[in-house]
C-alpha cells in the first residue's frame, strides 16, 4: 500500500504511542523517546516552520549528525509537503553552496555551532538564506545574526501554532501524496557539480518496504545510525526502513564513541561500507598481535577452523559432527567473545555496499557466525536493487534482484535497472535525467557487469573506467581500475589505492598505508618513524607493500579477462588522500581524474621509469588553515607474471 512518510509517523505513535522510537545517548546516559512523544515535536515544529513561511514544493537543508531533532525536522518538512536535503555535515562550506542555490533553499537546520558557522561563512553567496534553526546553543549565545534562531524558539512558537489550530497536522498530512517529492539527495559529485537526485515518498518507501520483506524486519530491530544523513544508504536504513518497520533507532553520542555506543546498544540489524568492517577487523589484528604466545595460537587455531567450516554452516551445508564440536567450542571461547567485542553479538543481519568488499573480509565475518551480506543500489535508485538472500551470500556477487526489480546488461556490458525505487529526476537538470532514464522507464546504472549462471549479479567497474592497455606486453588486455584497487584495498596494510593504466602500456598505483594497521607493524619490528609521512618511504614498508601488489599480480594472472591488469610500477604516497582536499568524495571515492592532475608529476615518474619523484602538495587542516607537505617519493618496479592458460 502506498503512503507518506508522516503518516507512517501517526499511525506509529496511535498504534504504539509510548514504544520508543528513537534513544539518544547524552552525557553518557541513554534517553528514550517515544512514538507519540515524536509526533508531538514533529507537530510543534510544523507549526513553526509554517510560521515561519516554509510551504508545499519549498526546500529545507538540514546539516548534522543523526539526533532526534534532525530526523523530526525532517518529518515536519515533509508533513508541510516541503522537501528536505541532507547534506555531509563533514562537508567544507563552499561546498554546501550549488546545493543550496541550486534548490533555491530559504531555509536551514544547523545542528551546532560548527555547522551555523558554515552557512554564516557562505551567506553572501546564499542570499536567500533566511532562516537558520540551531539545536546546540553551546558557543552562539554571543551571535547576533538576521534569521538566526534556536530550535527552542521554533518549538514555542509552533506550540502555540498548534495550540489554537488543533487538528493542523493531521489536516496537512493528509495533503500528502505517495508521488509528491519526499526528499532530494545530492549525489558525491566525483565529475563536476553535484546533482540533485529527486525522490518520493513512494520510491523511497516501496523501496525500504522491499528490503524489510527480504529480511523479515520488524519493528523489534534495534539499528544504530552513525553514518552521514546525507548519504542515502544511512537514510534508507534508519529513516525510511526506521517508518516503514517502526523499529528503534538509537543516535550515538558522538563519531569518537560509536564503537563503545555499537557495544552497548547490540543492533539486530546492521549496515556498514567495507571500510567500517575493515576498520573493525585491522583493530582486532591489533589487538590480537599484542596479545600473549598462548592467547595468539588460540586465536590462530580456532579462526582456521572457522574459516574452514564457518561459511559452510552460514550456507546451510551439512557440516561433520567432529567439526561441529570444535566449531562450538571455537564459538564459546573465541567467535561468541569476539562478536560481543565488535558489538555484533545480536546482529541477525548485517550489510555493506558502496564498493567491493575482499573476499576474506567477507569470509571472516561470515566464518565467526555474523551474517554479513552484500547489497547493490545507488542515490538513484533509492539502495535496494540486488540483495543477497542467507544462505547465498558470496564475496564475488552482489545478490540477486529483488521484488520489483528488472535487470537487462546492455551491448557494451552496462546495467540497465527498472524498479519502482527510480529518481523522478536530477533537479533542474533535464539533459542529465534523459542521459539516465530512458523513455520506457529503463535507468543507466553507468555500471559494468553480468548476471552468472545462479542469477547473481556481478560488478566488473565503472563502465566508463574500464578501459584497454596500448602496447606492451598485454596490449589490448582489459583494465578495471576499480577492481584492481579493490583487491589491493584488501590488505589491511593498504588503506586507499589509485590505479591507472587506460591507453598507456602498463598499470600503476598509487598508494596510502594505513597508518595504525602499518604503524603497529612498524612498532613490533622495532622501526622507528615520525610520522606518517617518514613511515610512508620507510624502504620495509616498501617491501611489505611490494609484497601485497605481488600476490594481487598473481590473482589477476589466473583471471584470462584481467590479466593485463597486473601492477608494473607502484609508489606509496606522502599524504592521506582527503576529501577536504578534493582527492575524496565526502562518500570517500577516489576522484581519480582530480588526482591525475593534481599529482602529474608523480604519474609521469611512475611511467617514465623513474626511481624516485620530488612532490610538494597544499593540505587544508580542519580549522581552515592551509600548509604542504613535501617529500621525495621512491618508485618501485613489482614482478609480473604470465598469464594462467585455461585448461582445454
Amino acid at each position: 500500500m502506498q503512503t507518506t512518510f508522516p503518516r507512517l509517523l501517526l499511525n506509529h505513535a496511535a498504534q504504539r504511542p509510548l514504544d520508543p522510537a528513537m534513544r539518544e545517548k547524552e552525557y553518557g546516559i541513554w534517553q528514550a523517546l517515544s512514538w507519540a512523544d515524536l509526533a508531538t515535536l514533529v507537530e510543534q515544529l510544523a507549526g513553526g516552520l509554517h510560521q515561519a513561511g516554509l510551504r508545499k514544493g519549498d526546500h529545507m537543508v538540514v546539516l548534522g549528525a543523526n539526533r532526534p531533532r534532525l530526523y523530526a525536522t525532517m518529518l515536519a518538512v515533509q508533513s508541510l509537503g516541503a522537501v528536505p536535503i541532507p547534506l555531509y555535515q563533514d562537508a567544507a562550506a563552499l561546498e554546501c553552496v550549488f546545493p543550496i542555490n541550486n534548490a533555491d533553499v530559504c531555509f536551514a537546520f544547523a545542528e551546532d555551532q560548527e555547522q551555523v558557522d558554515k552557512l554564516l561563512e557562505i551567506r553572501e553567496q546564499c542570499p536567500q538564506l533566511a532562516h537558520i534553526y540551531f539545536d546546540d546553543p553551546r558557543g552562539l549565545r554571543s551571535y547576533d545574526e538576521p534569521g538566526l534562531a534556536a530550535i527552542d524558539e521554533l518549538l514555542a512558537a509552533g506550540q502555540v501554532f498548534v495550540t489554537q489550530h488543533p487538528g493542523f497536522l493531521e489536516a496537512q498530512v493528509s495533503q500528502i501524496q505517495p508521488d509528491d517529492v519526499g526528499a532530494m539527495f545530492f549525489t558525491s559529485g566525483t565529475t563536476g557539480n553535484p546533482k540533485g537526485v529527486v525522490h518520493t515518498h513512494n520510491s523511497l518507501l516501496d523501496r525500504a518496504r522491499a528490503g524489510a520483506e527480504f529480511d523479515h524486519l520488524t519493528y523489534k530491530e534495534e539499528v544504530l545510525a552513525y553514518l552521514p544523513p546525507a548519504w542515502i544508504g544511512q537514510n534508507i536504513f534508519s529513516y525510511a526502513q526506521w517508518l516503514a518497520c517502526g523499529y528503534v533507532v538509537n543516535c550515538p553520542e558522538s563519531a569518537a564513541t560509536v564503537t563503545i555506543d555499537l557495544k552497548e546498544v547490540g543492533p539486530t540489524y546492521y549496515f556498514a561500507p567495507p571500510r567500517v568492517f575493515e576498520g573493525l577487523l585491522t583493530s582486532v589484528m591489533i589487538r590480537m598481535e599484542d596479545a600473549g604466545a598462548l592467547k595468539r595460537r588460540m586465536f590462530h587455531y580456532f579462526m582456521s577452523v572457522a574459516q574452514r567450516v564457518g561459511p559452510a554452516r552460514m550456507a546451510g551445508e551439512s557440516i561433520a559432527l567432529l567439526d561441529r564440536v570444535v566449531y562450538a567450542l571455537g564459538n564459546l571461547m573465541v567467535y561468541g567473545p569476539l562478536r560481543n567485542n565488535l558489538g555484533m553479538s545480536r546482529v541477525r543481519v548485517a550489510y555493506t555496499a558502496g564498493e567491493a568488499i575482499g573476499p576474506d573480509l567477507f569470509s571472516f565475518y561470515r566464518s565467526i557466525g555474523i551474517n554479513l551480506k552484500q547489497l547493490y543500489g545507488s542515490t538513484e535508485t533509492a539502495v535496494f536493487v540486488c540483495l543477497q538472500p542467507d544462505h547465498e551470500a558470496r564475496a564475488d556477487t552482489v545478490g540477486v534482484p529483488c521484488a520489483g526489480v528488472e535487470i537487462k546488461v546492455a551491448a557494451d556490458g552496462e546495467i540497465l535497472v527498472k524498479s519502482p525505487g527510480l529518481l523522478k529526476e536530477y533537479f533542474k537538470n533535464p539533459a542529465a535525467t534523459a542521459e539516465v532514464l530512458t523513455p520506457d522507464g529503463w535507468y543507466h546504472t553507468s555500471d559494468a557487469g553480468f548476471i552468472d549462471a545462479h542469477g547473481h549479479l556481478k560488478i566488473i567497474d565503472r563502465v566508463k573506467d574500464v578501459g584497454r592497455i596500448k602496447g606492451g606486453l598485454f596490449d589490448g588486455a582489459m583494465f578495471a581500475p576499480k577492481y584492481v584497487e579493490n583487491k589491493l584495498k584488501f590488505f589491511p596494510h593498504i588503506k586507499e589505492v589509485v590505479a591507472y593504466g587506460d591507453g598507456r602500456e602498463k598499470v600503476c598505483v598509487m598508494i596510502n598505508i594505513d597508518f595504525d594497521a602499518v604503524g603497529n607493524w612498524a612498532e613490533r619490528r622495532n622501526l622507528p618513524y615520525a610520522g606518517y609521512t617518514d613511515l610512508a618511504q620507510k624502504p620495509e614498508v616498501y617491501q611489505l607493500i611490494k609484497e601485497c601488489v605481488e600476490k594481487v599480480n598473481a590473482d589477476l594472472s589466473a583471471d584470462e579477462l584481467l590479466a593485463g591488469s597486473q601492477v608494473s610500477r607502484f609508489l606509496v604516497l606522502h599524504k592521506e588522500l582527503d576529501a577536504d582536499d578534493g582527492e575524496l568524495t565526502r562518500t570517500n571515492k577516489v576522484r581519480r581524474g582530480f588526482i591525475a592532475e593534481k599529482y602529474m608529476p608523480l604519474v609521469d615518474a611512475l611511467y617514465e621509469g623513474r626511481t624516485s619523484q620530488f612532490i610538494e602538495t597544499v593540505v587544508k587542516f580542519e580549522d581552515g588553515r592551509t600548509g604542504s607537505v613535501s617529500a621525495t617519493l621512491r618508485i618501485d618496479d613489482a614482478k609480473i607474471f604470465a598469464p594462467v592458460k585455461a585448461a582445454a
